[in-house]
């Protein structure tokens, strides 16, 4: 009797540990090709070994304007992405972005930015992948939308299904001075934080991208997206500034005095 219950003994754990492995694996297939390396960019120059600079194309018949390399540079120590005039194609404006080459997964994203001035205009900081890359579209947002720079929309997409938007309100305004955007993400649970503030807080699998993303800094504008981003209406150049962007795999410890989770509890 002592022996067949430590054999039904052995095999509960056989059975518990390979359940584990099965979640463990599940978790970390879908954090495959992910980079884990943190970084911190404060531009001091623009490395085109880790970012990619978009130009020559647009995203759809939604945005009025074609990326180009001319709408993107460096200067004492910030990024300026702008949105200007510009015969491109078949577009009359012309507007900046970059991205990472590399694609990462868990961990916490931060950026110190001023959004543009201007109604029919996005000043975004987000992740995303998608079909382009021959993956489902799993995205998570911060936009400042120019028709009224006084809020942020956060927002994330998982399978090209979204639908989860928060407007959050920013205090003198996205468009008038610098302020921090942070999100941390984990598999369990994605939050959001402006200026060290938690602001919104999503739990559940079901509502978390799972896939590895790249990262993107973007100024664009379009005609057709009224309700959402505003009626379009051009006076002059705009310029979305960032002053740093970083990144800090999940585990680790904060990698500059303002990061947000130098003040977590």
């Amino acid at each position: 009797m002592m022996a067949k219950a430590r054999q039904i003994q052995q095999t509960c754990k056989i059975i518990i540990a390979t359940a584990a492995l099965g979640m463990l694996s599940s978790a970390a297939f879908a954090q495959q090709g992910a980079n884990s390396k943190s970084f911190v960019e404060n531009f001091d120059s623009l490395d085109r070994s880790f970012w990619y600079v978009s130009d020559g194309w647009n995203n759809g018949s939604h945005q009025n304007c074609t990326w180009s390399k001319k709408q993107v540079r460096v200067e004492n120590g910030i990024l300026q992405l702008e949105f200007s005039e510009g015969k491109a194609k078949d577009r009359n404006y012309a507007c900046g972005e970059i991205q990472t080459k590399a694609r990462y997964g868990y961990g916490t994203y931060e950026v110190r930015m001023k959004a543009a001035t201007g109604s029919g205009l996005n000043s975004a900081f987000f992740t995303y992948i998608g079909p382009t890359d021959k993956k489902p579209h799993d995205e998570i947002d911060f936009e400042v939308l120019g028709k009224n720079a006084g809020e942020v929309q956060v927002n994330q997409y998982i399978g090209a299904k979204g639908g989860n938007e928060k407007l959050v309100p920013v205090a003198g305004g996205a468009d008038q001075g610098f302020n921090d955007y942070a999100f941390i993400w984990e598999e369990n649970r994605l939050r959001y934080f402006l200026n060290g503030k938690l602001v919104q807080e999503v739990t559940g699998k079901a509502k978390i991208p799972s896939n590895p993303q790249k990262i993107f800094l973007s100024l664009w504008g379009t005609d057709t997206l009224r309700n959402w981003m505003g009626a379009f209406s051009y006076t002059q150049p705009a310029s979305m500034s960032v002053d740093r962007i970083a990144f800090t795999a999940l585990g680790e410890d904060c990698r500059f005095p303002e990061s947000v989770l130098c003040t977590l509890d």
